[in-house]
């Protein structure tokens, strides 16, 4: 049992990995965990991802939970003094303040736990991700199976030919890829 006088230690938890890894899916399952302790949360998400709900994290198996759409990290700041969890998905597609942020909250004793693509479509890091990874006290990767092969997954090639950074989709968009068949696709696209 904690005294009255133990402050809880914050910390900031990532969950990493391709598209259709299962990001969201751990971020709703920790999220829930803490819910059934009745611990206080609140939870965040990019206000431009909106593809399955406005008001929702929702994840590829649409298991979903409740959030705050928001356009900038900073809005996270303005949490309620008594909560104690903080989630945030697709934390990539938030600016860099974001990691300045998480490590606020975290210092003020919050379990912050983020979930996000590692890497962009050209495999490269994406995000403020590299440095949330950098300051998390917990990071997993976790892994989709690659649609070519059957090996495990940690690509998230894209089917169409935008050379934007950012563009929202699924399936229709995107498909996993191990390391081998994804060198391999873009061998094909650039002949």
């Amino acid at each position: 049992m904690f005294s009255e006088n133990h402050k809880k230690s914050g910390c900031i938890e990532v969950v990493c990995g391709s598209m259709f890894s299962g990001k969201t899916e751990e971020l709703i399952r920790r999220l829930r965990r803490a819910q059934f302790a009745n611990q206080k949360i609140a939870i965040f998400k990019p206000a431009i991802d909106n593809r399955y709900s406005d008001v929702e994290v929702v994840s590829h198996d649409f298991h979903k939970i409740s959030s705050k759409p928001i356009s900038d990290a900073a809005e996270m700041l303005k949490i309620e003094p008594d909560v104690e969890v903080v989630g945030v998905d697709e934390a990539q597609f938030f600016g860099p303040n974001l990691v300045e942020v998480c490590q606020t909250l975290a210092n003020k004793g919050v379990r912050v736990i983020i979930a996000g693509l590692d890497t962009d479509y050209m495999g490269k890091p994406f995000g403020p991700m590299p440095m949330l990874m950098a300051v998390a006290e917990d990071v997993q990767k976790v892994h989709a199976i690659c649609v070519k092969c059957g090996n495990l997954a940690n690509h998230s090639h894209r089917l169409s030919k935008s050379k934007d950074l950012v563009v929202l989709g699924e399936k229709d968009v995107y498909e996993p890829l191990c390391r081998e068949c994804y060198n391999k696709a873009l061998a094909e696209e650039s002949k």
